[in-house]
């Protein structure tokens, strides 16, 4: 039996809450929680809000800010809290760790697992890395790569909105890469990727009262996407000397994916100046409009560098890039 209320200017009503009520408070600021620290924050409050701030409620329903944490501040503790929330059944902690263990950790087979687990869950993300590593046979040899599954599991994604998923599947119906070449359709997709963009930064924009960056394929500066704290996660980890990469090993140059190589000359390279590598078409479209379109320039013949290592060409170069920008806006 509860105790009855007693009326004095010492009591505190909080503690007359019933646990039911703190857990699906605690579940909706766990959501909206702009980064780890605002969390904790919540659970050192009090030994009560400590308690129930690790109820499987609580935790399945933490939002993917609440996983940005630092490589610096990577331990046991938070492996353990990731695990946790994972139990609880969170996706986006299923992704975040999935990522993690597969990519800096090299626990392939576990990563692989929680990818898996968050894609059945039709979390797009893990979708669109799923893809890539098929695209790649990344975690394999080159035997492992799965063409037609990355093709598979982009048009899953891409319909599920996921913006770089569906640029994507519209270069590989333009390439016949992996899919029966249908050039007109992959037009089509691509140009529905650009106008998704946009109207992705257009939200922003009105969210931020700012200004109006639109993309630079129509003619405006470029506004960098938000990035997934799993992406941020991977390039400081191997950026800021916590993990090493192996010998001819290279991270994506897109500044917002941060997937290293698994074994050398595994991603593609730009075609024109074969200075940087990416993991994925839809990280190469993006580094073009943000950074790469200003800086690439015909090298010298530096194929013989790295025999074997692929080239970002036949449609995957930046000049490539460039004539579908321009064959997307005028579909537009």
């Amino acid at each position: 039996m509860r105790r009855p209320l007693r009326h004095n200017n010492k009591h505190d009503l909080f503690n007359d809450l019933p646990d039911d009520v703190v857990v699906f408070i605690l579940s909706k600021l766990s959501s909206t929680a702009s980064s780890p620290s605002d969390f904790i924050n919540i659970l050192s409050t009090c030994k009560r809000l400590n308690q129930l701030g690790i109820h499987r409620l609580v935790l399945s329903k933490a939002g993917p800010k609440v996983f940005a944490v630092k490589p610096k501040n990577w331990s046991d503790c938070a492996h353990r809290f990731l695990k946790r929330c994972v139990n609880a059944g969170n996706v986006d902690a299923c992704y975040t760790l999935g990522m993690i263990r597969f990519y800096c950790l090299q626990n392939r087979g576990s990563g692989l697992s929680l990818l898996a687990k968050a894609a059945m869950r039709m979390h797009a993300p893990a979708l669109y890395s799923l893809a890539v590593i098929q695209f790649n046979g990344s975690g394999g040899s080159k035997r492992d790569k799965d063409l037609r599954a990355g093709v598979a599991l982009s048009a899953r994604a891409s319909f599920l909105g996921h913006i770089d998923a569906l640029r994507e599947l519209g270069h590989c119906l333009q390439d016949g890469y992996g899919v029966r070449q249908d050039v007109a359709e992959g037009r089509r997709l691509l140009v529905q990727a650009n106008v998704r963009e946009v109207a992705y930064v257009l939200r922003a924009v009105a969210r931020a009262d700012s200004g109006c960056p639109l993309l630079s394929d129509y003619g405006y500066n470029v506004a960098v996407p938000e990035v997934q704290p799993a992406n941020w996660f991977l390039r400081e980890w191997f950026e800021s000397g916590r993990g090493g990469l192996g010998d001819g090993l290279r991270l994506c140059a897109h500044i917002g994916c941060g997937r290293p190589e698994t074994r050398p000359h595994e991603f593609r390279r730009c075609s024109v100046c074969g200075k940087v590598n990416y993991c994925s078409r839809g990280c190469q479209a993006l580094d073009w409009k943000l950074r790469h379109k200003m800086e690439c320039s015909p090298a010298e013949l530096w194929v013989g560098e790295n025999d074997g290592g692929a080239v970002v060409g036949g449609g995957h170069g930046g000049a490539d890039i460039e004539n579908d920008v321009v064959a997307q806006n005028a579909a537009v």
